[in-house]
């Protein structure tokens, strides 16, 4: 390459370079942190902790009511708000008893905790995992199993395996038939399965009964729209589901009679089902909080309400890494995000930063669940002992990292609920 070429070549590089450089995304707290790392600072554990913001929780519930179709009853899913308290409370705000359950140790924390629930079980469970279930119950427990839980079932093999147990343990189950509405993640695809399954339950009716459908359908809201509108989603999916329960009616008329249960939706395609479901309840929980993987044009009425805040540990400058030391004040050169270093109180969670503004993990260093590398500009001016805060990326395995939540009031710290435990 000769001299003029060289140095075309070195100009292209330092415009693309200057291009490509990153811009200084750092800015100090918002009010509503500002005032909530106050907070924190003057009475917080100075632990990772998981808060929820009750006033934005109750603008939730108020959105909720605005998206959901007014015909249709509510039933809220446990897993994405795994605190019984927390669960109380929207039951109480929301008017509903209605639970949907994923996990055998929750199922009977909550029959101890709220015995007038109504339980459907959001996934077909292990046999073994139900026969726990019924071990642990008591007589001075008030639920009623045999009228509020229903059984998930997506198959005669397992339908067969719940009805051994009900035989071995003398009790009737509820049994509500999966549906595979698009989602394809499991549940009745074809009609003639429908068939085998009502039949094996009237056989067995001393132990078995058919309680309804649960067709799960968050699917129609995420398809790529170059793919398929929202609204043709839902059509199909609500096509697969009339012809389940016209098939039903046509094995027994006298299912048309009964109160049975058709369960629908989910957070990101209730608003879906608002003028005209076959659903006649609907299941939601995560935009009661809107963890980020919620962030979708069906919930934009939604609000954040849960944050993870962390204290940060150390502060230093410039961006200083094992074995690459000449390079400290490089790095800020290039990115004015590095301008500043922090260690953080624990990390690696399901989460990204949320406030202050511009911070960001350190790809070089690595991630750490001790102390997370966090770097900024220097337009966040945190110092040690300031909290950091997070959005998690969803409710029901994050919360649970946490041994209870922080609730807020008027940014605020009010009370402090305890999470489901996991077993």
């Amino acid at each position: 390459m000769n001299r003029r070429k060289f140095m075309l070549a070195g100009a292209a590089l330092g415009v693309a370079g200057y291009l490509f450089k990153p811009n200084d995304k750092g800015m100090p707290y918002n009010d509503y942190f500002t005032k909530v790392n106050q907070q924190l600072k003057r009475s917080g554990p100075y632990l990772p902790s998981m808060l929820v913001d009750l006033d934005l929780v109750d603008d939730n519930i108020a959105a909720l009511s605005q998206v959901m179709n007014p015909n249709v009853d509510l039933r809220i899913v446990a897993k994405s708000v795994p605190s019984p308290e927390l669960l109380g409370y929207l039951m109480d705000k929301a008017n509903t008893n209605k639970l949907m359950v994923f996990h055998q140790p929750f199922l009977s924390h909550i029959a101890l905790a709220y015995p007038k629930s109504d339980v459907l079980m959001g996934k077909p469970m292990p046999v073994q995992a139900a026969k726990v279930f019924y071990q642990n119950l008591n007589d001075q427990n008030q639920f009623d199993p045999k009228t509020q839980l229903q059984w998930l079932i997506d198959s005669e093999e397992r339908l067969k395996q719940y009805l051994a147990l009900a035989q071995s343990l003398d009790q009737h189950f509820k049994i509500n038939i999966e549906l595979d509405v698009g989602l394809h993640r499991g549940g009745l695809q074809q009609g003639d399965e429908l068939d085998t399954l009502i039949t094996l339950i009237e056989n067995n009716d001393q132990f078995l009964s058919f309680s309804g459908f649960m067709g799960y359908d968050p699917h129609i809201v995420k398809i790529p729209s170059m793919v398929k509108s929202a609204e043709q989603a839902y059509q199909e999916s609500q096509a697969i589901y009339k012809s389940f329960i016209d098939r039903l009616y046509t094995l027994n008329s006298h299912y048309k009679e009964q109160q049975l249960c058709f369960n629908g939706a989910g957070s990101p395609s209730l608003i879906m089902h608002k003028n005209n479901t076959l659903a006649n309840e609907l299941s939601a929980g995560s935009c009661f909080v809107k963890p980020v993987d919620f962030d979708l044009p069906s919930l934009s009425a939604f609000k954040p309400a849960a944050f993870i805040a962390t204290p940060v540990l150390k502060k230093m400058k410039g961006t200083l890494l094992p074995a690459i030391e000449f390079a400290q004040n490089i790095f800020p050169l290039w990115d004015p995000n590095m301008q500043q270093t922090y260690f953080i109180y624990g990390g690696k969670w399901l989460a990204q930063y949320e406030s202050p503004q511009g911070l960001q993990g350190n790809g070089l260093f690595g991630t750490s669940t001790n102390q997370e590398i966090v770097n900024s500009s220097k337009k966040v001016n945190l110092e040690v002992d300031d909290h950091i805060f997070l959005r998690p990326t969803q409710s029901e395995f994050v919360f649970l990292q946490f041994g209870s939540l922080i609730t807020l009031r008027n940014q605020q710290m009010d009370s402090q609920w305890p999470i489901l435990k996991q077993g």
